[in-house]
């Protein structure tokens, strides 16, 4: 079974107190109650900055634009006990974007602190690599869950 191409972006904006990342609760589907980046699954024919802009204009309101996009890098999630969960995630910052996050079906947006993310209330792989986008750097992670499908078996970098 393929891995689904899937794409998140995360939004940044600078705040006296420091900078503020989106992020939303998830309202339906896949990691419903959880706090999770803006993004989702890339359709036919679409690249993965295409589908990005598209779901967080879906899931938010907000229109982005490709040249506003920042690559931050990949994150490949395995799930060894649900393999039809696995899904390869290119990863994106937007630092200008037009609109203000409204809530729709899907996602509950919310803007939180860069240093102080609601880890609690997100997948547990989100510690492992977010941070480091957040800053401005890319990632190539492998993380593997666990068979409860919510812990961490492991996260291994394959950048150098």
């Amino acid at each position: 079974m393929t891995a689904a191409n899937v794409t998140l972006c995360f939004l940044l904006r600078d705040r006296p107190d420091g900078p503020e990342v989106l992020l939303g609760m998830k309202r339906t589907g896949f990691g419903k109650g959880k706090i999770v980046g803006i993004g989702g699954h890339v359709e036919p024919g679409e690249s993965d900055s295409e589908a990005v802009i598209r779901e967080v204009f879906e899931e938010t309101g907000v229109s982005v634009h490709v040249e506003d996009l920042a690559d931050a890098g990949v994150v490949h999630f395995v799930f060894p006990a649900r393999p039809e969960w696995d899904m390869k995630t290119r990863l994106y910052t937007a630092r200008t974007w037009k609109g203000e996050p409204a809530p729709s079906d899907e996602i509950l947006p919310e803007w939180f602190p860069v240093d102080t993310l609601p880890v609690e209330r997100m997948w547990q792989d989100a510690d492992h690599w977010l941070p480091v986008v957040l800053e401005g750097g890319r990632v190539n992670v492998v993380v593997t869950m666990d068979a409860d499908n919510e812990s961490v078996a492991s996260s291994e970098s394959l950048l150098p």
